[in-house]
């Protein structure tokens, strides 16, 4: 029969217990630290254009707005930046706070309303037969040009289209393409965020500019 070990003494015991919740503990510590650094907060931003000026003569007729659609490559939430002619990169960490096809569609609503250019502006979402006129649009365009690291800009272009809203066959009364390309200064996300919400103030003053001296069919 084998001889026994003998016990360890209570304070031996303790020692070994003691050092073991402190490697413990370390651990944990490590283990947050690492946690905390894969995760670092996303920041998001939303545009908020400024309005245009009302226009001198109002179109007696009923404008509903439609969907502002968007390109595949900046459709979704995520900056997208343009690195060279081929290749472009989305920003994890830094994104729109709702779908640029929202954003945009409700702006363009919201700018035409300021403007007083139509009687009425139904807002996107609207029942199909509210309106006289509808308008539609695409955004191709829709980046932070990041090609010469010395000279970021906004990009942004978008064509709209108006149409007869109670027409069998819609046919395209009126459209133009607005393009703006905003320079700004360092890498900041929020500095790209301005430049884009520049770019699409101006988009909109020019949309409700031309749209209020657009010699258009009755409806």
């Amino acid at each position: 029969m084998k001889p026994t070990s003998p016990l360890p003494s209570p304070r031996a015991f303790l020692r070994r217990a003691g050092g073991a919740l402190a490697l413990l503990a370390v651990a944990a510590i490590l283990a947050s630290c690492s946690i905390s650094r894969l995760a670092p907060v996303k920041r998001t931003f939303l545009l908020d254009p400024a309005m245009p000026p009302m226009v001198s003569v109002q179109k007696l007729a009923v404008l509903r707005v439609g969907v502002v659609n968007v390109g595949a490559p900046f459709r979704g939430k995520a900056f997208v930046y343009r690195q060279d002619e081929l290749k472009y990169e989305a920003d994890y960490y830094h994104e729109f706070f709702v779908a640029p096809v929202a954003m945009l569609s409700e702006a363009t609503a919201k700018a035409l309303a300021a403007a007083n250019v139509f009687r009425r502006v139904a807002p996107p979402g609207a029942t199909a037969d509210e309106g006289d006129y509808v308008l539609d649009g695409f955004a191709s365009e829709l980046y932070g040009d990041a090609r010469d690291a010395t000279k970021p800009a906004a990009v942004l272009a978008v064509t709209y289209y108006l149409s007869s809203a109670k027409a069998a066959i819609p046919a395209v009364l009126w459209s133009r393409e607005y393009r703006q390309r905003v320079a700004f200064t360092g890498s900041d996300p929020e500095a790209l965020a301005r430049a884009w919400n520049a770019a699409l103030s101006s988009v909109l003053a020019d949309l409700a500019r031309d749209l209020a001296a657009a010699d258009l069919p009755n409806p």
